[in-house]
């Protein structure tokens, strides 16, 4: 997408001649944008009229600096003139994925550059396999989606019945802290004093009312 908008960016620039400031060289309108399949040939070109010297092929790095274009069997460049207008070829007849880069005519002894051409190879089977494992993609990816869900629901849940369990395990234990605290103070054999104490009183009560009632009983008797 981005050496779309490379070509976009220097169809603007390059679709009307231009002269350079230096020398008075006119530049004639360069080709934004060439795509190549890896392995094949590949053509450049750049125009331009009024030069002393014919302009030398560079590639611009990504930091806006320029390296000149190394030279073998497989990359070469030639020139031509006609009518007064002067090009340069830059041919690469075995194109490379690492050949990728912006390519430009440089002059010697001068400030001026072409406007330049934006070379892309690509890889075919690249390309392919990325159409071939579309759908096999979404598949994986709609897979891990339903996961993700699935996940959101469970953890939630499982962490609050944890919790739950946890809170209720504190509260049994806190109960039965309690509980050992009331008993703690207390001493069974006083108890056990106190109750047969009660036991005692009780049963005191219970013969002393008899006797009272036997008493009273004999006292209503003996009246004539």
């Amino acid at each position: 997408m981005c050496c779309y908008c490379c070509a976009a960016f220097f169809f603007f620039f390059c679709a009307t001649p231009s002269v350079a400031s230096d020398k008075g060289i006119m530049l004639e309108p360069d080709r934004p944008f060439l795509r190549v399949k890896i392995f094949e040939r590949a053509e450049l070109e750049c125009c331009y009229k009024n030069a002393v010297n014919n302009g030398i092929w560079v590639k611009r790095l990504s930091s806006g600096q320029t390296e000149p274009v190394n030279l073998s069997e497989e990359v070469f460049q030639n020139y031509s003139k006609s009518n007064g207008k002067q090009c340069g070829f830059l041919t690469l007849t075995n194109a490379k994925l690492n050949d990728t880069g912006m390519y430009q005519c440089h002059f010697i002894n001068t400030t001026v550059y072409t406007h330049g051409t934006y070379l892309q190879v690509f890889s075919e089977y690249v390309v392919h396999t990325k159409q071939n494992l579309s759908e096999s993609t979404k598949n994986k990816i709609l897979t891990a989606e339903g996961v993700l869900l699935l996940l959101c629901v469970v953890i939630p849940s499982a962490s609050l019945l944890f919790k739950s369990k946890k809170q209720n395990r504190l509260e049994m234990k806190k109960m039965k802290q309690e509980e050992e605290n009331i008993y703690q103070g207390l001493n069974l054999e006083d108890c056990c004093t106190t109750y047969d104490q009660i036991e005692r009183s009780q049963t005191q009560s219970q013969y002393q009312d008899v006797c009272t009632a036997m008493e009273e009983r004999e006292e209503i008797l003996e009246k004539p």
